[in-house]
C-alpha cells in the first residue's frame, strides 16, 4: 500500500440520547469536527480534493445533502466532490478506506474522511404510501421508530441485540462476564478522562442558550442605523450588545464512571429471558461526529504537513447476519494479513463496543491481550452514534501515537448490522 497519512483527526464530544447536542443536525456535527480537523492539521480547505461522510439513519431533513453541505460550511471548494456513504456502525472507517483508494488512485491528494449521527433526532415516521395515497377507513396512520428500524435487521428477522445473545450462548458469555466488562469500559474511560488522554482528539461544541438566542433576536431589531444612532434606544443597545457566553460541551456526556457492578446486575435483560444484554452493558444510543484527514505522501511534503499516523492496511468482511458481532474477527485477519502482520504485531487494538457480549466474543475468538485493548473506554461508556464510531476510534488510536504513548501498531474494528465487519491497521510515523 503506498504510503497515505492521517494528517489531522478530531471529533466532537458524544452528547448524550436527548442530551446537549439532540438540535444540532448531524450536518452540522460533522462540520464542526472537520472545522477542527482542518485547523489543526493547518490544512487550508482550498487544498481539499474530496469529501467522504458516513451517515446511518437520515435524521434530519438536510441529510440526503450531508457530505456536500459539510464540506461547503467548512469552506471546501465548489468544485470538490463529495459523497455521503452508509457502511452502518462501520460508516466512519468505510471514508477512510474511500479516501485512501481516492489517493492510492491518484484521483487525490488531501481527503476529508468522517462520520456523523444524531439519533436524538431520529423520525417517527408514517409509511409514504398511506400517508400520501390514503388508507382505509378505520385504520388511521401507524407510526413507526425510524431508530429502531435501523437497530433491527428484517432480511435475519432480529434486532442487533439477539445477535449478541446469540455469541453469548455459542461463547459461553455469561451475564456477570458482560456486566464486569460494562463496568471495566466505564472505569477506563474516567481514569483517561482524568488524564486528560482525550484532550487531544475532541472538537469542542459551542451551544448558544435560550438566553443567547432571545437577546440575538432583540438586537437583530435593532440594526437599521437611524433607529441605532436614535439616543432612546442607547440604553437598550448598550444592555444587549454582551451576548449570554454559549454553552460549551467539551466533555462525553454518556459515561457514568460512578456506577457499579451491584447496581447494573440488578437491571432486567431486554431481548431474552434470562439473556445477557442490558442497558448498562450495551452501548450508548448517542449523537456526535468525527472527522479524518488524509494526505498523499507527495500532498504531506508539498504543504509540510505533521502525520499522525500512516494508513498500513484495511479490510471489510460479511459473517452471519445473526452473529453480525463477530464481524472483527475476520475484517482484523484480513486486514493485518494484507499488511503483512499478524496479532503478535498490534500494540494497541480497540473494538466498538457494541455490546459487551459481542466484544467478549470477539476477544475470545482472537485470544486478545486485554492489556492492549480498549484501554481508554468504549461504545459502552461513550456511546454509539452509528455513522461517527470509525472516525472517533480512528481518531483515538491516531492521536495515541502524538501523546508520545508507546507502541508502533495499532488496529481499529466495528461490527456492522447485516452480517459485516470492517478494521484498519495504523503504524507509527
Amino acid at each position: 500500500m503506498s504510503n497515505i497519512f492521517i494528517v489531522a483527526a478530531k471529533r466532537t464530544p458524544f452528547g448524550a440520547f436527548g442530551g446537549a447536542l439532540k438540535t444540532l443536525t448531524s450536518t452540522e456535527l460533522g462540520a464542526i469536527s472537520t472545522k477542527a480537523a482542518l485547523s489543526a492539521g493547518k490544512i487550508d480547505p482550498s487544498l481539499v480534493d474530496a469529501v467522504y461522510f458516513g451517515n446511518v439513519i437520515q435524521s434530519s431533513s438536510d441529510a440526503a445533502y450531508l457530505a456536500r453541505h459539510i464540506g461547503l460550511k467548512c469552506g471546501i471548494p465548489i468544485p470538490v466532490p463529495a459523497l455521503t456513504i452508509n457502511r452502518l456502525c462501520g460508516s466512519g472507517f468505510e471514508t477512510v478506506i474511500q479516501g485512501a483508494k481516492s489517493i492510492a488512485l491518484k484521483e487525490a491528494k488531501i481527503v476529508v474522511c468522517g462520520g456523523s449521527e444524531n439519533m436524538s433526532m431520529a423520525p417517527l415516521q408514517a409509511d409514504g404510501n398511506d400517508a400520501r395515497w390514503g388508507i382505509s377507513l378505520g385504520s388511521g396512520l401507524k407510526m413507526r421508530d425510524s431508530l429502531w428500524d435501523g437497530l433491527t435487521d428484517q432480511y435475519a428477522g432480529t434486532p442487533m441485540g439477539m445477535t449478541a445473545e446469540n455469541l453469548a450462548e455459542k461463547y459461553g458469555i455469561s451475564r456477570e462476564d458482560c456486566d464486569e466488562f460494562a463496568i471495566r469500559s466505564q472505569h477506563t474511560w474516567a481514569k483517561a478522562h482524568k488524564e486528560g488522554v482525550f484532550d487531544l482528539e475532541i472538537a469542542k461544541v459551542e451551544i448558544e442558550t435560550k438566553k443567547g438566542v432571545k437577546v440575538r433576536k432583540r438586537r437583530d431589531r435593532f440594526r437599521f442605523p437611524r433607529l441605532k444612532s436614535h439616543p432612546m434606544f442607547l440604553p437598550l443597545q448598550r444592555n444587549i450588545s454582551n451576548f449570554p457566553p454559549p454553552k460549551v460541551i467539551d466533555t462525553d456526556e454518556h459515561p457514568r464512571p460512578d456506577t457499579s457492578l451491584e447496581k447494573i446486575s440488578s437491571l432486567r435483560p431486554v431481548f431474552k429471558k434470562d439473556g445477557v444484554v442490558t442497558a448498562a452493558n450495551a452501548s450508548g444510543i448517542c449523537d456526535g461526529a468525527g472527522t479524518i484527514i488524509l494526505a498523499s505522501e507527495d500532498a504531506v511534503l508539498d504543504h509540510d504537513l505533521r502525520p499522525l499516523a500512516r494508513l498500513a492496511s484495511y479490510h471489510v468482511s460479511g459473517c452471519d447476519p445473526t452473529v453480525m458481532g463477530i464481524g472483527p474477527v475476520p475484517a482484523i485477519r484480513g486486514a493485518l494479513d494484507r499488511a503483512g502482520m499478524s496479532l503478535a504485531d498490534v500494540d494497541r487494538m480497540e473494538i466498538n463496543e457494541a455490546f459487551a457480549a459481542q466484544f467478549l466474543a470477539c476477544a475470545k475468538e482472537l485470544e486478545l491481550d486485554m492489556e492492549k485493548t480498549n484501554l481508554h473506554g468504549g461504545a459502552i461508556s461513550l456511546g454509539h452514534p452509528l455513522g461517527a464510531s470509525g472516525s472517533r476510534i480512528t481518531a483515538h488510536l491516531a492521536n495515541e501515537f502524538g501523546r508520545g504513548g508507546s507502541g508502533n501498531v495499532f488496529v481499529g474494528s466495528a461490527c456492522i448490522g447485516g452480517g459485516q465487519g470492517i478494521a484498519v491497521v495504523l503504524e507509527r510515523v
